[in-house]
C-alpha cells in the first residue's frame, strides 16, 4: 500500500515537470496537460510493455490516469504564478525519479524477475518519463547532462535490492532507497557533482 501511494506522488510530480518544462513554448491546455500526462505515464508503460505485463498499470488501475490528468491540469493553472518554477521544476523531477524508480524495482522483484533485471527496469522507468518529456518539449534530456541523473537512480535501486534481500519485513525499505536518490540528486544539482574527467571523453 505504501508503494502504490508512493506511485501516485511520482506521477503527480513528473506531471508537474512535463507542464513547467514546455510553459515557455506558447501551447495550449491540451498540449500541456498532454505532455504532463506523457512525462508521468511513460516510463511504467515502457516498463511493462519491456516485461509484457498482460495490462499496462494504468490501464488495470485508472487511478494512476486521473492523478496524471488533475495533476497536469493544476499545474498548468498554478505554475504562471509561481516565480521559481526552474526550483520547482528540478525538486519535482528528483522526487519523480526517485519515487520511480523504487516503485517499479519493487514491482518488477513482485513480478518474480532477477534483482538484475528490477534494478534495470527500475532506472528505465525513473529516467524514461524524463527523457520522452525533455525531447518532446525540445530540451536536452536531463540523462544526458555531466552531473548525476541516472547514477542516483542506479544507486537506489540497488539499495533497495539489497535491502529487500537482507531486511524482506522492514516496512521502510522504499523510504530508505527514496530519500537516498532524492538526496543525492539534490546534491547533484545544487554541489554539481559529476564523474570525474578521466572517467569522461576529452574534447578535441
Amino acid at each position: 500500500m505504501l508503494l502504490y501511494w508512493l506511485g501516485m506522488f511520482g506521477i503527480a510530480a513528473f506531471a508537474i515537470t512535463g507542464v513547467i518544462s514546455s510553459g515557455k513554448k506558447d501551447m495550449d491546455l491540451f498540449s500541456l496537460v498532454f505532455l504532463g500526462m506523457v512525462a508521468a505515464l511513460g516510463g511504467g508503460t515502457i516498463r511493462d510493455t519491456v516485461l509484457s505485463v498482460e495490462t499496462v498499470y494504468w490501464v488495470e488501475d485508472t487511478s494512476y490516469l486521473w492523478v496524471a490528468l488533475l495533476s497536469s491540469v493544476a499545474a498548468f493553472f498554478v505554475m504562471p504564478h509561481v516565480d521559481d518554477r526552474r526550483k520547482v521544476f528540478h525538486y519535482a523531477d528528483s522526487f519523480g525519479l526517485a519515487l520511480f524508480t523504487v516503485v517499479a524495482t519493487e514491482k518488477v522483484m513482485s513480478l518474480g524477475f532477477s534483482s538484475p533485471i528490477a534494478i534495470l527496469m527500475g532506472v528505465v522507468t525513473g529516467i524514461a518519463g524524463g527523457m520522452i518529456r525533455d525531447v518532446l518539449s525540445n530540451r536536452e534530456p536531463l540523462v544526458l547532462g555531466r552531473e548525476f541523473y541516472g547514477t542516483p537512480a542506479l544507486l537506489g535501486a540497488i539499495l533497495f535490492v539489497l535491502l529487500q534481500k537482507n531486511m524482506p519485513f522492514h516496512e521502510f525499505n522504499s523510504i530508505y532507497a527514496v530519500g537516498f536518490i532524492f538526496i543525492l540528486r539534490v546534491f547533484a544539482i545544487h554541489r554539481d557533482l559529476y564523474f570525474p574527467s578521466w572517467l569522461l571523453y576529452k574534447k578535441k
